[in-house]
């Protein structure tokens, strides 16, 4: 089982486990903000929440606060299941990318219940196709008057070594009442919405080392 080695990341054997754990930890867990792609009629509300990786594991909390009342969300099914198409309607979403190699993971979690990860082996659909390694994307959801979150976890284990470094992206999109439709990101480095754009995943995870 890989242990936090003793000369790990820069730090030399006489740092103690403490700080080199603590270090650790800040590489793999981020809190966020998403950014809304400028256009007209942007819902009054902020998308925020934090993302970790532990035992190669990662976990992402998303949170909507504000004016969820303008906000449209597909009916929760009581049988959910993998379903394409989730981002024409409010769906949250999350990019993974091993460091320095062109393929990279969509996760699709709709407020339905239902959820998508795809594999791409370039930018967009070069090579797109649903990702059959992973068979099932439990996540939980809370709608209040004005917050709705989202929290889900998914092993990586069957298509990302524990020990590669990833990009991450974040993204969100909106439906509203008015019938508008937004793009939320961590960043928007194009001249539209794109959530592909490599330049969008600002975050990275470090190697996931086991730890208790």
């Amino acid at each position: 089982m890989n242990k936090f080695p003793l000369e790990w990341d820069g730090y030399s054997t006489s740092t103690s486990f403490t700080t080199q754990y603590e270090h650790y930890a800040t590489m793999n867990k981020h809190a966020f903000t998403l950014i809304p792609f400028p256009t007209m009629n942007i819902p009054q509300i902020t998308i925020a929440g934090n993302i970790s990786r532990r035992n190669n594991v990662v976990t992402v909390h998303y949170a909507l606060i504000g004016s969820v009342e303008a906000v449209v969300f597909p009916l929760t099914l009581a049988h959910a299941s993998r379903m394409d198409e989730l981002w024409k309607f409010t769906c949250f979403e999350f990019f993974l990318a091993i460091k320095d190699q062109s393929d990279y993971w969509e996760f699709n979690m709709s407020p339905s219940g239902d959820w998508n990860v795809y594999h791409m082996d370039a930018y967009r659909r070069d090579g797109f196709r649903e990702e059959i390694s992973i068979v099932e994307l439990p996540f939980t959801m809370q709608l209040e008057t004005d917050c709705f979150s989202l929290d889900v976890a998914v092993d990586l284990n069957t298509i990302i070594e524990q020990g590669q470094t990833l990009d991450v992206g974040i993204t969100a999109i909106i439906q509203t009442q008015d019938g508008n439709e937004t793009y939320w990101a961590l960043a928007h480095p194009g001249g539209h919405a794109d959530f592909h754009l490599r330049e969008s995943f600002i975050l990275e995870l470090a190697p996931s080392c086991e730890v208790p």
